[in-house]
Formats: C-alpha cells, structure tokens, sequence
C-alpha cells in the first residue's frame, strides 16, 4: 500500500514560526513562502487569523497573504480559531481553512475552559461559511496520541473527535501528534480511526519530533495508504510543553527520507535545504533538520576542495 507520491503540507510559515520567541517580519515571511514555492512546494500554511495579543507573530496575517505573488498550482492556507477570524481570512483569499480540536478532554478544558464537543460545535458555523465562499476545510485533531495533562490518549477518544468533525461537515481530518510522544504502533492505531471516515487522501499526519519518532510514525502511516503530511521547514517551532525540545519534523529530513524510498515529492531538495538555511539564518541559529545541517556541511566541504 505504500504510496508512489506523497504531499507534504509546509506549516513552516504558520505553525513553525509562531512558537518562534525571535520576531519575523512580513517581507522575511514573504521571503520564505516564495522560497518554498519555487522548491515546489504546493501546500503552504502560510499564516493564522487569530488575535494578536495571543500570537503576536502571526499580527501580519494580512499583509503577508497580500505580498504573496501566488503560484498556479499552489494551495495557501491559513488557520482559522473562530468567525471573527474566519471574516478576517477570506479577505484576504485563502484556498483552505484549518480548525482545530484535541482529542483529549483535559486539554481541552484546560487551554479553552470548554469540553471537547463544545469546541467543535463552534466551528460548524466557521465550516459553512467557508464552504459558502467556496473555500475547503482541513481539520486538526491535536493530541492524538498524548497529552501533557492526561498523558496517554486512546484511539477511541480519537475516533470520538473525527466523528465530531465529520459531522460538522470538513473536508479533511488531520490527526496530529502534538507533543511527539508518539510510536508507530501508537500512531496506526489513531490513524486507522480516521480512516474509517476519510478517505486516504483527505487523511494527513502531523507529527512532532520531540523524542525522535517522527520519521518512523511517517514511514508506518506509508504503510496504510497515508500520502498526506504537515512537515516544518528546517524544523521550524518547538514543542511548548517540553522546553528546549525538538518540535515539527523538518521537511528537509522527511523529502531526504521519501526520495530515498523512491516515492515523489515534486520538491527540490537542494532549493529546499537553501529556504532552510535562509529563515534559520533570519532567526539566528542553524536549522534543526539533520538532512539539511549535512547537506549544507558537504557543500561547505566540496567548495573547500575545489579551491
């Protein structure tokens, strides 16, 4: 069942620099989503309509979307938490929307003080407007497979919420690792409930990297039919509920990982390793991907040799 292309959604731009502490501008964000495009990236997250006193990286939601100078071909997406946000998004033409839920109850409450069904409810309302204007819905269901406050997360709580959003109408499920604790056995088992109500290609996985396992829940999702990814270039965004670890798997390392297996991207990995290297060089620190720290290195040892 392993897949002969995958499509890797780059949430770099949004999910990756808005856990970022150093301030990005609006022409450097520009800069990053061109840099991916002309990669050939064709799913880029680009930003998120949210209020800024919570996320003040992304305050620049609109003026980033307006100096895209857009690709054919290309799907630019933004996150959407509410209607307020969601009026603000589609001014500034959006392809796709993203909401999001956790599987976990305590998370839940704990970070927006209502249950679970509580907060997908709210966005049935997000979903038919978006719809109305012609524009499709990707879910996010967080906390697949664990939780910092509840810990372990069953694959029947997962089930749970992607019913909940299917029945809130979104084209797309998601099924994201939030805090990288994830193992491949873990991951199937949530991902296997999601495709019960998907179909394959409205199914992605978002894994973090925090304890290493992101390559290997990917290669196991591979295995059941799974062709739909979120990677960070240069593994941008850490994980908040483990300090100083590793956060979004690096596209870099999972286009490395897939052109190996002989499975297509459509991406350029050496134009790839270069949008890397420029927005870790905008945040002052080496990227995080391995592929992308080794590719650069042997650039580095090539030229030393030709002089």
């Amino acid at each position: 069942m392993t897949p002969s292309s995958v499509t890797l959604v780059e949430v770099g731009p949004r999910d990756g620099l808005q856990n970022e502490a150093v301030p990005v501008s609006a022409a450097q964000k520009i800069e990053l989503v061109h840099r991916l495009q002309a990669a050939g990236c064709r799913e880029i997250e680009v930003t998120s309509f949210v209020s800024p006193k919570w996320v003040p990286q992304m305050a620049d939601n609109a003026e980033v979307m307006a100096g895209i100078v857009r690709q054919p071909g290309v799907r630019y997406s933004v996150l959407t938490p509410n209607m307020k946000g969601l009026e603000a998004a589609l001014a500034s033409r959006p392809d796709e929307i993203v909401v999001f839920g956790a599987a976990s109850e305590a998370f839940s409450q704990r970070n927006i003080n209502c249950s679970i069904a509580e907060s997908i409810e709210r966005f049935r309302p997000v979903v038919a407007a978006a719809h109305a204007a012609g524009v499709k819905v990707r879910s996010a269901l967080s906390c697949a497979v664990g939780c910092p406050y509840q810990g372990e997360v069953s694959a029947d709580e997962v089930e749970r919420v992607v019913l909940l959003f299917q029945d809130i109408g979104v084209d797309h499920c998601g099924i994201a690792d939030t805090i990288g604790v994830g193992t491949p056995g873990r991951v199937v088992a949530a991902m296997e409930r999601a495709l019960k109500h998907f179909p394959a290609a409205e199914v992605s996985g978002h894994f973090h990297d925090t304890y290493g396992q992101a390559l290997a829940n990917i290669h196991a999702c591979l295995a059941l039919g799974v062709h739909v990814f979120d990677t960070s270039i240069a593994g941008l965004g850490g994980c908040p509920y483990a300090k100083g670890a590793t956060g979004n798997v690096a596209t870099e390392d999972v286009v490395f990982m897939l052109h190996g297996m002989g499975i297509t991207t459509g991406i350029d990995l050496d134009a790839l390793v270069d949008a890397g290297a420029y927005i870790s060089g905008v945040l002052g620190r080496a990227p995080v991907s391995r592929a992308g720290k080794a590719l650069l290195a042997r650039r580095r040892q090539a030229v030393e040799v030709a002089a």
